[in-house]
């Protein structure tokens, strides 16, 4: 078999034929990312699909026109930077700026940019390559507003405990006493805490509503259930700020921890009913005990832990206390400005 007779390898036979420029061409266009080219004068020579899609601009829109038009007035002295170090023959790799799209919007970058050269090697332009960051950003973002937000109530609960505990010691007859009363308010705090958790989405910390009902519900749950509950709400709710829970759940968790020691919640048929009135700028919540001890039965006068944790709590979010006997029996009365629990 002579040269000319020797077959052409099947592989290399079908080995598509292209124009290597087209090709690259058609890579470029086709890219999510914003590739363009422009001047050493800053002017735009060239414009993507992908640069239309971020920007919002057409190739017609942009061709001829300095780069600039992309650029935030703040940040404008970031283009001589930039030609300056590409004529040094430079490349700027993954800058992060922001850059201004057509309806105004300004958006989060990571910009590549490389010199381009002639044939015979002199730098005649610049490339770009931008990427949008402006979801990645926010992502980061959200993390730290995770962790910040952690480092606050973890500290805030490491406060909250050890007063608990200096508190609760004062009145303590038993290591067991200090140990029950110390979880029990506890507890409490964390039923309040379930219900204020923001919800760790990717694009933002939601804060769920917390409202004054859900509160009053998440303390009182343990006195009663459905047909059997020993307590009720009427009223006007409300929402309760996060800043403003901790305090308000210790307040109502005492209320009812007295109730049930002392009051209505610790008789079989002894019942709490709580009802508030809300206005534009005061709250008044009434918490009124029946079918429980009445006036002439022994009750433990205002002293140790409860009080002095009520006289804290009162103190710091500008609550009226007041206690009273009514036919039905004891009533407590309190009454706030409305911002102190916002």
């Amino acid at each position: 078999m002579g040269l000319g007779d020797q077959q052409i390898p099947a592989a290399a036979a079908a080995r598509p034929t292209y124009d290597a420029a087209a090709f690259l061409a058609a890579i470029i266009e086709s890219s999510d990312d914003a590739i363009v080219s422009k001047s050493l004068s800053g002017v735009i020579m060239t414009w993507n699909k992908g640069a239309e899609r971020i920007f919002g601009y057409t190739a017609d829109e942009v061709i001829g026109q300095p780069v600039t038009i992309i650029i935030p007035k703040d940040r404008l002295d970031e283009e001589p930077a930039i030609l300056s170090r590409i004529q040094a023959g430079e490349r700027v790799d993954h800058f992060e700026t922001v850059r201004r799209c057509k309806d105004g919007k300004l958006i989060d970058i990571s910009l590549t940019i490389s010199p381009i050269r002639d044939a015979s090697g002199e730098i005649i332009g610049a490339s770009k390559i931008a990427r949008d960051i402006s979801e990645l950003r926010r992502a980061a973002e959200h993390r730290e507003l995770l962790l910040r937000e952690m480092h606050h109530r973890v500290k805030n609960l490491f406060a909250i405990i050890c007063s608990i505990i200096t508190l609760a010691a004062r009145t303590a007859a038993t290591p067991s006493d200090l140990a029950s009363s110390t979880m029990e308010r506890l507890m409490a705090l964390a039923r309040a805490h379930e219900i204020t958790l923001p919800s760790l989405t990717e694009q933002s910390v939601v804060d769920p509503p917390a409202t004054l009902f859900q509160l009053l519900s998440n303390i009182l749950a343990p006195y009663g259930q459905d047909d059997g509950r020993q307590w009720s709400l009427h009223g006007n709710d409300l929402d309760v700020g996060r800043a403003k829970i901790t305090n308000l759940a210790l307040l109502l968790h005492e209320l009812a921890t007295n109730s049930a020691k002392y009051g209505a919640l610790s008789i079989d048929g002894g019942a709490v009913e709580i009802a508030t009135a809300v206005s534009s700028d005061t709250v008044e919540l009434v918490w009124l005990e029946t079918n429980g001890p009445t006036q002439g039965d022994p009750i433990p006068a205002s002293s140790g832990f409860g009080s002095i944790l009520e006289q804290r709590i009162a103190r710091s979010l500008n609550i009226d206390i007041e206690r009273s006997w009514t036919p039905a029996g004891l009533s407590i009365r309190l009454s706030l400005p409305r911002l102190a629990i916002m």
